[in-house]
């Protein structure tokens, strides 16, 4: 697509071209925020181009010169600030050839950014005369075309993730501190300091909240990739509730992950130790993971992009070529790979003219060009990255002329397929080469050309494919139908001869190889040519690693060790090729370390696993495979780790048994350390103290144990071990458990008075319930007379029964009882008292009671009232009965439990509207008299009361309040059932704006702020059920403070006195009348004094005024609700005072001479910078008048100058240079001057260069 036309930038002399149709969002042309300056400096000095550039994505920048290129580094210095928005170009040692014109251009996918500055070199001496060979221009445009082509070609880059910085932050926490400077430059972070000051607080917030789930978190090991291409990273983690969950996250996004190898994310979990896993890594798998516990995070740690090995995204194809001709090899990778190799039968190959390897300039194809290719160059080729690789055939074509040769360079190539690939294939390989659609493998064994054979068949039995073991004799044969001559034999293309080891026999059309003690490297595919006929094999050569039998012998054997103690493991082999060990445990693979965990070595005959420290989770069946290229072997045996048993299984359950004593019971513990439990161990130890008791040991099948030596009342914890010959394993400990007392009996009921007389009173009460009381050993009864607080015994032993009679009283008497019940444990606590009763005969029942009659009634209550009954001796009622019952039923009810004393009641909780028949009914110690019934029903409904105010002196009949203020008018009433309550204004309803509310009698009337609409005549109507009404009016008057009176004037009417007017205030004449205050004061400075109240007129004279003296007036308008705001006189009144003149010499003086010339009190100093730095130069001037002061640099004047800026403040004035450069070096002075004459202060101002 042809780019717009060139743009102009805010910067003069920048042109902005874009490549695209449209720029996305987000996304920004180049462009130049500073661009670089022309120069002119002498010959020998070092010139030092800046330019500050900006886009999305970063551009990248070029620096041209019209001569040629930059490229000699030691003359040209091109670097990029730790942003990379500011580039510099600095050219060392100027010499009169470098004058040019320099360009730089910022570059990225949407668009360009160009500008160009002038070195001048000026020479000096001869070389001023020395003619200069005029140079070429190159055409930098066409170079710029070039390098927007190779843009284009690469793949646009992705768009960056936006990283979460507080990701960052925590990224930082768990990182080392030798990493911080990276990190910090790779986010852009620059304020070290302040980044360590963050740190320190966000740790301590990180404690506390990973304090909640962790007891310890120890080390942290950061992501590396190993060279199988799988990243991983550790760390220890001690949780305080295993059941705590973990979680993992990428970039802020969960990320699920399994416990075994068959998913991309992993963790294995031992112990304490979690070790997270990332397989078959990508691109995209580049970012921050941050491990949290619940919603703490833990641990943070970075896959780095650069970290992830590339990967093969367009792989090897398979190469043909004619001989003698080349052939070409092409693979993509995913990334730059430096370390890329290639390799020719699993062997590296080396560059020279035979092979030429290239790469591409992005990093990404690699190129494999094989120079006049023979037949011996067949087979195959691969490119291997460490971690990655793809293979490919090389398949070398004969002209003819060579047709033989060709057929059997063709099964060559079938045979080294169908060998060597499918044994590259089993071990997860060179699957690229498989994929080959050209690929022609043969599978079946022994199998010969059809057309060799032709129609009649020239073989009657073809080569087979033949296994034999490293050092055994090879025989391989075949048998023709007719004699086609002495034949050939071929290995892997190569016709053998004698010198080759191998011995020929023909017997007839037999025709034999002999191969005594077959090494290694005779494994191949052989062949036999006879005529234009031929017959393949594939010979394949056994070289496994052994494993001595005695060896296997002993592993037979169980190895037993003692925990803690060193275990090594070996196992020794044989093998002639290299052998790879893999150790397993109980099927899991089990990973090296380098400390702290399991050591795996392999040496040339032997391979050994190491424990340092050996624990029960080591135990298992253990296994190690032994693989080479010639097979493998595995060998097997298993670890038994003794240790002392674990705590037993809890929790441990404390049962109290009263009497018996405590029971304990627990479970066996999970691990009982390879040992049987011989016995538990049961001790004790009371609260308080630290000493354990000893106190049984249960054999091991049991899991319980009483503990009968417990006293009652005191707190004891139990714990258990577990016993086998290791010795005695971790304590199962309990809680602190309390022994109860035993329960003392409860209280028994009050004691029911059966029958009383002068000589005695029989009782009886119930047995008490709760714990204490199941053994009751008997009563004991306590009597005492009412109104004393002494209980005495009744008898002297307890009573057995449930009854007893009491004979010792005194007639007349009055007693109260109380019975305690006795237990084994003891008395418990005594019951409650009877009710008193007298010791006397018993008295005769008393007559029924007068005058019954309802006195109230509501909904829910009816209230009675009655005379005492009339009284003969012995008979009078100790107490009253009401009793009631519905109108539809026959059975009376009690309204209340023991009696009513006194001649009135009122029965609650009635059905409102239901009617009752009611009666009261006497009663003594002589038993009930006979009860008095009502004639009538009684219905539970209200008494009607007539609605009526109930109004007293506070009430009044007209009310004045303040405008704004609050008005709430309570009005309280009577009425029986509750009225209709209604409120009105002036005859009409209230407005929206009064609330009224009406509750228990009383009626409110509420204004939230009164305002002059709110007056008038409120009127309260109470309407009964009946229709009879009541009213109640009231005037409410809202009124304010009134306003100010209007403007004074002031005139004297007679001479001595001063008369004031003033205009009336606005609500005079209003509802609430109003009056008038009048003040004065003297001289303007003292208070206001009160000249006259009460004035109900607009005119006050004062009289008594003194001339020469000033008089102000005030004036006041006043109401009930308070005063206006006061209006005062705007000229004050005086009455001139005549006095004879006078005249006053007064003293002549002669003024001082303060004028001087300007002087520096201090003066300028040297200032010696770096470039970039800010620069300020001060100095302090004095004199009268104040001198101007002016800035010169090499006595040239600054002023207008808009890079530097001066200040004068109080005789100290400034040179401000924001940012100094080595063009701002010179000699600066001061010039102070005034009418008097003139100093001058000067200094010099050095900038350094900034250092290569």
């Amino acid at each position: 697509m042809a780019g717009k036309p060139f743009q102009r930038s805010s910067i003069p002399g920048v042109s902005i071209r874009q490549l695209v149709e449209e720029v996305p969002q987000g996304c920004r042309l180049p462009s130049f925020d500073q661009k670089p300056v022309t120069l002119a400096l002498q010959e020998g000095r070092n010139a030092i181009f800046r330019a500050v550039v900006s886009g999305e994505p970063r551009p990248l920048v070029r620096w041209q010169c019209s001569k040629g290129s930059l490229s000699n580094s030691s003359k040209y210095e091109i670097s990029s600030g730790p942003g990379g928005r500011e580039h510099t170009l600095q050219i060392n040692k100027l010499t009169g050839e470098d004058t040019d014109q320099y360009r730089c251009t910022a570059i990225n996918m949407y668009g360009e950014a160009m500008c160009s500055a002038r070195l001048t070199v000026i020479e000096v001496g001869f070389r001023k005369s020395r003619k200069r060979v005029k140079e070429p221009q190159e055409d930098l445009r066409k170079e710029l075309a070039e390098f927007r082509k190779l843009l284009k070609k690469r793949a646009p880059p992705a768009p960056e993730k936006k990283v979460d910085m507080e990701q960052v932050w925590q990224l930082l926490m768990t990182a080392d501190r030798k990493d911080y400077e990276r990190i910090c430059m790779k986010y852009g972070i620059v304020d070290f300091r302040g980044m360590l000051h963050k740190l320190r607080q966000m740790q301590k917030e990180r404690e506390h909240k990973i304090s909640q789930y962790v007891n310890i978190l120890a080390n942290l090991r950061h992501i590396k990739v190993s060279k199988d291409g799988v990243a991983s990273f550790h760390l220890e983690l001690d949780l305080k509730d295993l059941g705590s969950k973990i979680y993992l996250y990428k970039d802020g996004e969960m990320i699920p992950y399994g416990f075994d190898n068959q998913t991309k994310h992993c963790l294995r979990h031992l112990g304490k130790h979690y070790h997270f896993q990332i397989k078959d890594l990508q691109p995209e798998d580049a970012g921050i993971y941050q491990v949290k516990v619940e919603d703490t995070e833990i641990f943070s740690t970075e896959l780095d992009a650069s970290a992830i090995p590339p990967h093969v995204v367009v792989p090897l194809t398979e190469a043909r070529c004619k001989e003698r001709g080349d052939a070409v090899f092409e693979c993509v990778l995913s990334g730059p790979c430096p370390d890329a190799a290639w390799n020719f039968q699993h062997r590296p190959l080396r560059r020279g003219n035979k092979y030429e390897v290239s790469v591409s300039p992005d990093g990404l194809t690699h190129q494999l060009v094989v120079r006049g290719a023979r037949f011996s160059d067949m087979g195959l080729y691969s490119l291997s990255t460490g971690f990655h690789a793809s293979s490919a055939w090389l398949v070398v074509e004969a002209g003819k002329d060579k047709d033989l040769l060709t057929t059997s360079a063709d099964h060559q190539l079938q045979s080294r397929r169908g060998g060597r690939e499918a044994r590259w294939d089993a071990d997860g390989q060179g699957r690229d080469a498989t994929q080959s659609p050209r690929s022609r493998y043969r599978p079946d064994a022994g199998r010969f050309s059809e057309e060799a054979r032709g129609p009649a068949g020239h073989f009657s039995q073809g080569l087979v494919d033949t296994e034999v073991q490293w050092g055994e004799d090879a025989v391989l044969s075949c048998t023709l139908t007719h004699d086609l001559g002495p034949g050939t034999w071929l290995k892997d293309g190569v016709k053998l001869g004698a010198q080759d080891g191998v011995v020929f026999e023909q017997d007839g059309l037999v025709h034999r190889l002999l191969i005594a003690h077959v090494q290694g490297t005779q494994a191949g595919r052989y062949t036999f040519v006879a005529g234009s006929q031929q017959s393949e094999a594939t010979l394949t050569v056994h070289d496994a690693p052994v494993i001595p039998p005695d060896v296997t012998e002993k592993l037979r054997e169980p190895l037993v060790v003692k925990a803690g103690k060193p275990v090594t493991m070996k196992v020794p082999f044989q093998s002639r090729l290299p052998v790879q060990a893999a150790w397993r445990k109980d099927g899991a693979e089990v990973l090296g370390r380098s400390s702290g965990g399991p050591q795996v070595t392999l040496g040339d005959d032997f391979t050994r696993l190491c424990l340092s420290s050996a624990s029960r989770k080591d135990r298992g069946q253990y296994s190690v495979t032994l693989r080479s290229d010639g097979g493998s072997a595995q060998a097997e045996l298993t670890l038994q780790v003794l240790d002392k048993p674990q705590p037993p299984q809890g929790p441990l359950e404390v049962q109290d048994c009263q009497g018996a004593g405590v029971s304990l019971r627990w479970r066996p513990p999970r691990d009982d350390g390879g040992r049987a439990v011989e016995h538990y161990m049961v001790e004790r130890r009371q609260a308080g103290r630290s000493t354990w008791l000893n106190v049984g040991e249960p054999p091991g099948d049991s899991t319980s144990f009483t503990d009968a030596h417990v006293e009652r009342g005191k707190k004891y914890a139990f714990r258990v071990r577990a016993v086998t010959s290791e010795g005695a394993g971790e304590a199962l400990e309990s809680a602190e458990v309390l022994l109860a007392p035993e329960a003392l009996p409860g209280p028994p009921s009050a004691p029911t008075i059966l029958s009383a007389s002068s000589k005695a009173i029989t009782l009886t009460w119930t047995a008490p319930q709760g714990p204490g009381s199941a053994h009751i050993l008997g009563y004991l009864v306590e009597k005492r007379k009412k109104g004393s607080h002494t209980w005495t015994a009744a008898h002297d032993r307890p009573v057995p029964e449930r009854k007893w009679t009491v004979a010792d009283v005194r007639q007349g008497c009055q007693y109260e009882f109380r019975v305690t019940a006795v237990a084994p444990s003891g008395p418990g606590e005594p019951g409650p008292p009877s009710d008193a009763v007298f010791a006397r005969d018993p008295m005769r029942p008393p007559g029924p009671v007068r005058d019954l009659q309802v006195t109230d009634t509501s909904n829910t209550s009816i209230t009675l009232s009655w005379a005492r009954p009339d009284t003969q001796e012995g008979d009078e009622a100790q107490g009253y009965v009401v009793e009631l019952r519905g109108s539809d039923s026959l059975k009376w009810t009690r309204c209340h439990t023991g009696t009513v004393p006194g001649p009135t009641y009122t029965a609650k909780g009635l059905r409102p509207r239901e009617s009752y028949f009611m009666r009261v009914t006497a009663v003594n110690d002589g038993g009930p008299g006979q009860p008095t019934t009502l004639d009538t029903l009684v219905q539970a409904v209200p008494v009607t009361v007539c609605p009526k105010f109930r109004l007293d002196s506070s009430m009044k009949d007209s009310l004045t309040v303040r405008a704004g203020d609050t008005i709430r008018v309570p009005v309280p009433f009577e009425a029986a059932p509750m009225p209709e309550v209604t409120w009105l204004k002036d005859g009409l309803p209230l407005p929206r704006r009064s609330v009224t509310s009406t509750k228990d009698g009383l009626t409110q009337l509420l204004v939230p702020s009164a305002s002059p609409s709110d007056a008038g005549l409120y009127t309260v109507v109470l309407r009964g059920l009946q229709g009879k009404e009541a009213t109640h009016s009231f005037l409410l008057r809202v009124a304010a403070c009134p306003r100010a009176p209007g403007p004074i004037r002031l005139q004297e009417n007679v001479p001595g006195t001063v008369t004031a007017e003033w205009e009336p205030s606005p609500d005079e004449g209003g509802d609430s009348p109003l009056h008038y205050e009048v003040f004065t004061r003297c001289l303007g400075l003292g208070p206001w004094r009160l000249a006259a109240d009460g004035l109900h007129t607009n005119r006050f004279t004062l009289l008594g005024v003194l001339p020469g003296l000033e008089y102000h007036f005030r004036v006041v308008a006043k109401n009930e609700l308070g005063a206006s705001q006061p209006s005062d006189t705007s000229e004050p009144w005086c009455i001139p005072r005549h006095r004879d003149a006078f005249m006053v010499k007064t003293p002549r003086h002669r003024e001082p001479d303060l004028r001087q010339k300007p002087r520096f009190l201090v003066g300028l100093r040297a200032h010696l910078l770096p470039p970039g730095c800010e620069c300020c130069m001060s100095c302090a001037v004095q004199g009268c008048p104040r001198p101007q002061v002016t800035w010169y640099k090499n006595d040239e004047s600054l002023a207008g100058n808009p890079a530097v800026y001066s200040t004068d403040v109080q005789g100290v004035c400034s040179l401000i240079i924001p940012s100094v450069s080595p063009e701002d070096s010179g000699r600066y002075k001061a010039v102070a001057e005034n009418a008097l004459g003139q100093a001058v202060s000067t200094t010099t101002l050095i900038v350094t260069e900034s250092s290569p």
